[in-house]
């Protein structure tokens, strides 16, 4: 019996040891702010990857922010677990103060982010999602009763790819929550693709500089600034 038992307690360590090494490395980045520390932001990728978000994400930590720059990839098919573990490691990185995080997700991780971390108010202060997948939402005005996160959505008119995230979601999106008295504010933009982010595919100047400036003053209502 004892010598199971140590085993079993054995394996448990074992097993708890793999887990915290799979936790630390899901973290691409931890991008500081300049004073140091500053509340958390945490940045989802697209499919493209994290590389491709890098710039982004550093601009907004020379807003203030803790930014921790995750790969939106493996998180897809959890079911909203691999936010939820990134949610958590982001608050123990070295920069970060506590409180709730928001959330800045791009094309599939910001699909993540609105499917998942709108229904998180105790974690999470505010959603906000460029060009996100919206696929994924079959029912609508369902979905947009059970929001209990403030979302701040961008959308370019002409965003046509894969059928991921089209304009015509978005707005539906917009015009449900609405009416469900949510905070959902969309912004959408004529002439502007997908990936319309600072070293996008389809890098956009002007939307870029509009989606990053709103951005800024939403994290700045949600999460304040040093």
């Amino acid at each position: 019996m004892t010598i199971g038992w140590l085993r079993h307690a054995e394996a448990v360590v074992a097993t708890a040891a793999v887990i915290a090494i799979c936790l630390t490395a899901q973290a691409q980045e931890e991008i500081p702010p300049p004073q140091g520390k500053g509340r958390v932001v945490v940045v989802a990728s697209g499919m493209s990857g994290p590389e491709h978000y890098k710039t982004v994400s550093r601009a907004i930590a020379q807003l203030g922010y803790d930014v921790v720059l995750f790969d939106g990839n493996p998180m897809e098919g959890t079911h909203g677990e691999a936010l939820k573990t990134a949610i958590q490691q982001a608050l123990q990185m070295p920069h970060a103060l506590p409180g709730k995080v928001a959330l800045v997700g791009f094309s599939l991780g910001g699909g993540i982010s609105i499917g998942y971390g709108v229904h998180w108010p105790d974690q999470v202060a505010v959603v906000i999602a460029w060009y996100p997948a919206t696929s994924m939402i079959h029912d609508i005005p369902g979905y947009a009763g059970r929001l209990q996160v403030p979302v701040l959505m961008f959308a370019g008119e002409k965003d046509t790819f894969r059928n991921c995230c089209l304009i015509e979601t978005a707005r539906s999106l917009g015009a449900a929550a609405t009416a469900a008295g949510k905070p959902f504010e969309l912004i959408t933009y004529p002439k502007t693709e997908h990936d319309f982010v600072d070293g996008g595919s389809h890098y956009n100047p002007t939307s870029y500089k509009d989606a990053f400036d709103r951005t800024a003053a939403k994290l700045k209502e949600s999460l304040g600034s040093e």
